[in-house]
Formats: C-alpha cells, sequence, structure tokens
C-alpha cells in the first residue's frame, strides 16, 4: 500500500521579516495552495491516505480565516489526511484542535482529517497508526517512549504494516537551524535505537524542515512549501514522501517536489566598478522574468565608485518590487574613482567641500545606519558638484 508523508506545513506563519502587507499574503497563501498540490499528487500516484506529522498549523491559536481556508484545501483532497499536533500546534489544553470553531469548519469542509490527540494505537483499513502527538511545544520525555513495550505489538494485526509518526529531533540528526524567525535549540528529542525495529515499518517524522533520511526506517519530510533560506546541502525543502510499504519490508520512498516558491541566496563580491554587469548577469540567470515568486539573500561586499554605487541602488529598488522578500547584507564600501575623488576632494576654490568629502569618504564603509547615512550624503554631494560643474 501507498501514502504521502509530509509534515510542517505551517498554515497561518506569520512570515514578519516580509514588510509589505501584500507579499506577505502571498507567501502565506502559497502554503494552502501546496496542500492542493498534494492531492494532486495522491490522485497520481493512488495513495490511500495522506499522514501529516506535525505542525499543520503554526500556533495554536490560528485565526479563524486560516482555519477555514486549511479544511477547505483539506478536503478537496477527497481521502484520509491524519495529523498530529506537534510543537507548533501542540495538543494540549486550550489548542486549536480542541476548540469549537476548528471541530465546526473541520465536520463541515474537512471530514476525512482526522487528528490524533492520544498516544494509542490507530487501526485503518490498510495500515495501523502509532501517534506520538506533543500536548506541549517543548517535553522533556521522548514521544515514542510508549512504543517501547512489546505487549504493544502483540495486540495490532500481524498482516498490516505499522507507521509512527513522531515530531521532534533524532539521535542520529538533531535539527537544528539557524534562522531569524525561529528559535536555535532542538527538543522532543525521539531516541529511534529504543524502537522495536522488527515490530514498526515505517517512522515518519516532522520538525526539519529539509527531506531527510536517518534510517532505513525513518525519515524526515521537510515543509512542502520552503519557508527559509536554504542552510547548506542538507537542506532539502519543497517535497513530499510517496512511501510504498509493507508489513515486514523495507519501505520503498519516492521524493515528490511540491514547491512553487523559490528561496535563493547569492553572496557577491565587487572586485571592481565593472563587476556590477556581472551581479545583474547573475541574477538574470537565477530570477528570470519572475515577479513575486521568488525570496532572496543577497550578501555584496567589495568596493565600488559613487557612480556605480548610484547604479547599484537601481538594481537593489528593482530587486525590492521584484521579489517577495529582499534580506540584503550590504558591505559594499565606497571607493570612488580617481576622477570622483578629484571632482569632490581637489577643489582649491571651495576647500570646505573638499574636506567633507574625506569625512564621508571614511564614514561610509559598512552596512551600519551611520554608513548608509554617509553613502547618500557623499553621492548627493557628487551629484550637487556634477551639477554645478555642468551649470
Amino acid at each position: 500500500m501507498k501514502f504521502i508523508h509530509t509534515a510542517d506545513w505551517q498554515i497561518g506563519k506569520r512570515f514578519a521579516g516580509i514588510s509589505d502587507m501584500h507579499k506577505r499574503s502571498l507567501v502565506q497563501q502559497a502554503r494552502i495552495e501546496a496542500i492542493k498540490r498534494i492531492g494532486f499528487v495522491t490522485k497520481d500516484c493512488g495513495a490511500d491516505f495522506v499522514l501529516v506529522a506535525g505542525d499543520l498549523f503554526d500556533s495554536p491559536s490560528t485565526d479563524k480565516a486560516t482555519v477555514s481556508a486549511a479544511c477547505s484545501a483539506i478536503g478537496q483532497m477527497e481521502l484520509p489526511v491524519i495529523v498530529i499536533p506537534g510543537n507548533h500546534d501542540h495538543g494540549g489544553p486550550g489548542s486549536l484542535w480542541g476548540q469549537e470553531f476548528f471541530m465546526r469548519e473541520q465536520e463541515a469542509l474537512a471530514p476525512n482529517l482526522k487528528v490524533l490527540r492520544e498516544a494509542v494505537p490507530f487501526e485503518m483499513e490498510s495500515a495501523v497508526l502509532l501517534p506520538c502527538p506533543l500536548r506541549r511545544r517543548a517535553v522533556s520525555t521522548d514521544p515514542t517512549e510508549w512504543l517501547r513495550g512489546s505487549d504493544i505489538y502483540a495486540k495490532l494485526p500481524p498482516d498490516k504494516p505499522r507507521i509512527v509518526l513522531a515530531h521532534g529531533s533524532t539521535q542520529a540528526f538533531l535539527g537544528q537551524w539557524d534562522d531569524d524567525e525561529e528559535d536555535n535549540f532542538s527538543t522532543n528529542l525521539i531516541d529511534l535505537m529504543r524502537l522495536p525495529n522488527t515490530e514498526i515499518d515505517y517512522i515518519a517524522l516532522g520538525d526539519w524542515h529539509g527531506t531527510k533520511q536517518v534510517s532505513e526506517k525513518a525519515w524526515f519530510a521537510g515543509t512542502p512549501e520552503p519557508d527559509r533560506f536554504p542552510k547548506g546541502s542538507d537542506h532539502d525543502q519543497g517535497n513530499i514522501l510517496v512511501v510504498d510499504v509493507q508489513r515486514a519490508e523495507i519501505p520503498q520512498i519516492a521524493k515528490s517536489a511540491m514547491a512553487s516558491l523559490q528561496w535563493n541566496e547569492l553572496v557577491f563580491d565587487f572586485a571592481d566598478d565593472t563587476a556590477l554587469n556581472e551581479l545583474e548577469n547573475r541574477l538574470a540567470a537565477l530570477l528570470g522574468q519572475r515577479v513575486n515568486e521568488d525570496l532572496l539573500r543577497l550578501t555584496l561586499t567589495g568596493s565600488v565608485g559613487i557612480d556605480t554605487l548610484n547604479r547599484l541602488e537601481q538594481v537593489l529598488e528593482s530587486l525590492n518590487a521584484r521579489l517577495l522578500r529582499l534580506k540584503l547584507v550590504n558591505r559594499t564600501l565606497i571607493a570612488p574613482t580617481e576622477k570622483e575623488m578629484q571632482d569632490l576632494t581637489q577643489r582649491g576654490a571651495d576647500p570646505l567641500i573638499a574636506n567633507v568629502a574625506r569625512q564621508l569618504v571614511e564614514q561610509s564603509g559598512g552596512d551600519s545606519e551611520d554608513a548608509q547615512v554617509a553613502r547618500v550624503a557623499l553621492r548627493e554631494l557628487h551629484a550637487a558638484c556634477t551639477q554645478e560643474a555642468l551649470s
């Protein structure tokens, strides 16, 4: 039998780093649209059900409009969607899962959605699920601890695959990341080595936002729609897993790409002023003609002249308009060309301007607020002097 393993949808995520409200809503809506794309894959591969290994929602107190939108998308799948609470949408007292509004919308829009809030076996027609839901954001005990005893498995059907659903880090892989929207620590530690390997056929994990295999039977699915900038080759976001499993057999896994938005990273050093052309070419190759489909973390270093800096500001202005988010780290230094320096500092008739220009050059390095002000002032001074010379 086949099923879909996915996790970390985090519907309703705020994306506070995106200041433009319209663009933020587009990124949030992309997570809803990803649910619909998962539905298409379920039909293509003939999946029996979908497992969401925690964090369907980004918060235990998600707003009502987001709840309704998610339930509507899930209901359109037309096959069982089984969920456990994760650390973001934990199932403790007062959580979203027990609220009257959620239960009403679930019944009306997503009757195929089942939330497993208790650590007890859940038997389906084609498999037995062994859920390990989180009742708090962070727990000190292993969520899978209840699965260590042999008495549990003696009561299960002998011919149905047994699938564990859990959310957290593992002994083999600590799902840490350094992100401006996440805490950098691991909680809810899962010890896979203490689970009876022969009694379990697959372990569907959530929490790490990239797709990763941690044992022959255990995988992190990752988030189907990326939600952060990449953290190296291990951070394989934007997938779901199609799992083909039988009782007492090694599962067969196929990865299916789901992402619609691209989270890109570019580091560029200005060796000289002509390098701006290279930067523009690299940006064109990376982004093409797309608008409102990409997010970019851009780090700039090196030094540029005043005229080149003016052109660079125009490039950055276009990026800000076209991208859903430009996360800019600008460490470029202003290094006026010889002619630009002569125009500013060798003004015998106006020594005050020459002195001010030298001070602004000294203050314009780096990406501090003072440096940014100095760069603006230096450009304005250069423009004013150029205009005076032309008039």
